[in-house]
């Protein structure tokens, strides 16, 4: 056998191989979608340089990045946000690093999930370090690394065999992924940490829809709630109030003396994890507080009636229909209040 033809017979079976593991995978129900690293995340944050006044930027933990969607948004202002918001993570690095290395003047929102945004102020805890990772990621990507992940885009968009995520989600098809699901007997004794699929398709400017089998899938919803409760009552660190709170304020109180228009949004909740916020990171003594210092536009979901029966599929985010309506109404209501301008052309 001459080199032509075993060169030939090695790419035909790679070809095949490949067509294959595509077929297989999207049999089981994937399809392409976009892994939301740090290269998505710089891309947005880049754009926050050169944002005008009548900008918007959302920043907050996955509730922001749920429940806000930027279509609707933009139908409404005619502005389409800049999503920053971070699942995980506090939002105060990312606030602290636009107030402090920017001279934007616009709008930022700031959702306010207690658990996280009350949660620390040290830099190696797991919120604060997993917003501050993206920050330090911006200021020091290489150009190599933006040419990689803009020729990495098209194939992500069109393959589901190059499927794979920063987060790492227990449904990852990459090779590390698939090892690590293998089952082994629990040598240790420990808790070990229950299973976690991905539950949203993020999109290029990072709009982040839920999916459709989270909202309609009861077995798949509660084994979301399921992590929810395994992280929540392993987590024995107590909330810094005063620490986040005074953090937040010194860049709140610079960010609005520049001209800036500040808006704090309490996102919508339900069942056990709302049962938990209620009781130990209450309204009255977290948010209230928060509300008063700072001076800035605030919105928490249930003194609206239009709020106050959704339901959160998986006890923490909006489904897609519902987190379109959110977004709709709490612009219009954002509007009337004059929290926010209306730059639509007709």
């Amino acid at each position: 056998m001459n080199l032509k033809q075993s060169l030939f017979i090695a790419i035909t079976l790679s070809v095949i191989s490949l067509i294959s593991w595509e077929i297989y995978w999207r049999s089981q129900g994937k399809i392409p979608d976009l892994d939301d690293d740090k290269n998505l995340w710089a891309v947005q944050r880049a754009k926050v340089d050169n944002a005008y006044e009548n900008d918007a930027v959302l920043l907050g933990s996955s509730r922001v990045l749920f429940d806000f969607q930027l279509d609707e948004w933009q139908a409404e202002t005619g502005v389409r946000p800049i999503q920053l918001a971070s699942a995980g993570a506090s939002p105060l690095p990312i606030f602290h690093d636009i107030v402090n290395n920017t001279n934007y003047k616009g709008t930022i929102l700031v959702g306010v999930t207690p658990g996280l945004f009350f949660s620390t102020t040290y830099p190696e805890a797991s919120p604060w370090k997993r917003a501050q990772s993206r920050v330090d990621y911006f200021k020091d990507r290489t150009y190599a690394q933006r040419l990689n992940h803009w020729l990495s885009l098209p194939l992500q968009k069109n393959f589901v065999l190059v499927s794979t995520s920063e987060e790492g989600w227990s449904d990852d098809i990459d090779l590390k992924s698939l090892l690590n699901n293998i089952s082994i007997s629990n040598r240790t004794g420990k808790p070990q940490y229950p299973p976690f699929n991905s539950f949203a398709y993020i999109e290029e400017d990072r709009n982040n829809p839920m999916s459709e089998k989270t909202a309609t899938d009861t077995v798949f919803a509660n084994s979301i709630k399921t992590v929810w409760k395994f992280l929540i009552m392993g987590n024995q660190n107590p909330p810094e109030r005063e620490a986040t709170t005074n953090f937040f304020l010194a860049d709140a109180k610079k960010f609005m003396e520049r001209g800036g228009n500040l808006i704090l949004v309490r996102c919508p909740s339900s069942g056990w994890i709302k049962g938990g916020e209620d009781k130990f990171l209450s309204r009255e003594e977290f948010w209230e507080p928060l509300v008063n210092a700072s001076k800035a536009k605030a919105y928490y979901f249930e003194d609206y009636d239009q709020f106050k029966n959704l339901i959160c599929p998986e006890d923490s985010h909006l489904s897609a229909k519902d987190a379109r309506f959110f977004t709709t109404e709490l612009v219009r209501i954002m509007k009337a209040d004059g929290a926010l301008s209306n730059s639509k052309t007709n």
